[in-house]
């Protein structure tokens, strides 16, 4: 349980974090005409694919694992 505790506390201070920087793109995004916006948009998701990326696969090796110990 406390493991659960630590991890939710974990992501819910990165999704704090997260929310300023949606702010901060949204304004940009706003001031920008739509073409760029659209490239603003895609540069932020092409960024963001390796890291999510690597968290899945992390995730999924960590309960495969789990998940062979227990059965």
């Amino acid at each position: 349980m406390k493991k659960f505790s630590l991890l939710f506390f974990l992501l819910l201070l990165i999704g704090i974090s997260a929310f300023s920087q949606c702010a901060m793109c949204t304004k940009t995004a706003a001031s920008l005409d739509d073409e760029s916006a659209r490239g603003l948009n895609s540069g932020i998701i092409f960024l963001a694919f390796m890291p999510i990326t690597m968290i899945g696969f992390i995730g999924y090796q960590w309960w495969k694992r789990n998940r062979e110990v227990n059965v």
